[in-house]
């Protein structure tokens, strides 16, 4: 039995972070409290930005400036997807260079690959949610999801006063950090990670037009939906890749299934808190298990006030979409791989 649950909980690294998960909590409970009694979009986007900077452990040596980083890289992305909600052409422009960005930052590893979901999830929602609500400014966008992460900020100061740690650690030098980083880039091949940059610039610029010229409503289900898919480890395996769209679109209805069921924003709210503790307790150090709960968290966070439940088949559609255009981009690269590796072999005999 003992073997068993450690299997279970291997996943996640180290012990249960509990600290961190009482700071994420409180962190989003205050403004969708706020936001239930208010009625307020603008704390959708306070909660947003606490759970941004719950991802980091402020009781690590890079904690609090991670913290920070994506406090304000996050402001910046969500700012950026409601401003480009309103033209195509900066639709696609941004969606592609957050692709590339995202491809280019999981060369340097996993760390600096969560930190590229984060951002890239941010430009999603903040487009995603433009038109919904009354907020009609990118900037308040940004001041609001500052807001929330400096809330955040402030409960992870109060940990750390409690664990009898210094308010701001001492910071390592500039050029070990990017000594670190360079080794993570070299142990990838060149050629594969062209291939998946190009892959991920082309689907998030495709999505991120689709959902611009479409008008499409609450468009991050097509967005994350053909991000998360394309994060996951599909190893070059046709068959692995149609298995994974379709689980993520499983999960996807899974999720509209349960929202669908309650149409209740103090239930949502009462549901998302406990899990949003749990997701952080149990933090996932596999990058494909990390997206996977750093997306379903971010939906459930930027659905748990919507009183629109009732349009289940709007957002079914959107991960649809998503997940046949991370099929179409798969299937491109994969022909792409297998002509530049018959190519090679041609030219070497």
């Amino acid at each position: 039995m003992k073997a068993l649950l450690k299997q279970a909980i291997s996943w996640h690294a180290g012990p249960p972070a509990w600290g961190p998960a009482v700071v994420a909590c409180l962190g989003c409970a205050l403004p969708l409290v706020l936001g239930l009694f208010s009625g307020h979009p603008g704390f959708l986007w306070a909660s947003a930005g606490a759970f941004q900077a719950a991802q980091a452990n402020p009781l690590h040596r890079f904690g609090m400036l991670r913290l920070l980083l994506l406090t304000l890289l996050g402001a910046c992305s969500a700012g950026l997807g409601f401003w480009s909600a309103s033209h195509p052409l900066l639709s696609l422009c941004l969606f592609g260079a957050y692709g590339f960005l995202l491809a280019w930052l999981q060369r340097f590893g996993t760390e600096a690959g969560k930190l590229g979901i984060g951002l890239a999830v941010c430009l999603c929602l903040g487009q995603g949610q433009f038109g919904l609500g009354n907020l009609k400014n990118a900037d308040a966008v940004g001041a609001l999801f500052v807001l929330g992460g400096l809330w955040v900020a402030l409960l992870a100061f109060g940990l750390r006063g409690l664990h009898g740690l210094r308010m701001w650690p001492y910071m390592p030098r500039f050029m070990a950090i990017l000594k670190v980083l360079k080794r993570h880039a070299k142990r990838l091949p060149e050629q594969r990670w062209r291939l998946h940059a190009l892959g991920c610039t082309l689907g998030c610029a495709a999505a991120g037009l689709i959902v611009q010229l479409a008008g499409l409503q609450r468009g991050y289900w097509l967005t994350l939906a053909l991000i998360a898919t394309l994060q996951l480890e599909i190893r070059g395996s046709l068959v692995r890749a149609l298995q994974l769209s379709m689980a993520s679109l499983c999960a996807a209805a899974l999720l509209i299934y349960f929202g669908h069921s309650l149409q209740s924003p103090p239930l949502m709210v009462a549901f998302i808190l406990p899990l949003i503790a749990l997701s952080r307790a149990f933090q996932a150090h596999h990058y494909g298990l990390f997206v996977l709960q750093v997306t379903i968290s971010f939906v459930l966070l930027a659905e748990s006030l919507s009183h629109d439940w009732h349009l289940a088949q709007v957002r079914l559609f959107n991960s649809l979409i998503g997940v046949v255009l991370a099929i179409l981009v798969a299937l491109l690269m994969h022909g792409l791989a297998q002509w530049l590796s018959r190519d090679r072999t041609d030219s070497q005999s």
